[in-house]
Formats: structure tokens, C-alpha cells, sequence
């Protein structure tokens, strides 16, 4: 019999993930998934991007004020 182990604070958090991950995927294909995945991280790249070009445009223009 083995004793009875408790998890931790992160490894319930790994758990939970998991399971949502898994819920959220039935019926969706590795595919599918991997798009996705591919499209999520293409906007928040773009996200970023914009986010710099700001800074850079309100930098420059503090320059030159």
C-alpha cells in the first residue's frame, strides 16, 4: 500500500492545466491544435512588435521636443 502523498502548490497548478488542456482538445485534431498554438503566438509577436515601435516613435519624439 502506498502512502498517501500530498501535492504541492505548483503540482496542483500542473494538474489543473493538464486537465484543461485535455478538456479544451477533444475532438480536435495535433493539427489543428499546432495552428492554434502557431496563430496565438503570431499575434502576441505582433503584439510585442507594436508595443516596441511605439516606444521607440514616443522616445524619438521626446528627443526632439
Amino acid at each position: 500500500m502506498r502512502p498517501f502523498t500530498r501535492k504541492n502548490e505548483f503540482q496542483r497548478a500542473i494538474g489543473t492545466l493538464e486537465e484543461s488542456a485535455h478538456s479544451l482538445s477533444e475532438g480536435w485534431s495535433r493539427g489543428r491544435i499546432v495552428k492554434a498554438g502557431l496563430i496565438a503566438g503570431g499575434l502576441a509577436v505582433l503584439t510585442a512588435g507594436s508595443a516596441a515601435i511605439s516606444g521607440l516613435r514616443r522616445e524619438n519624439a521626446e528627443r526632439h521636443s
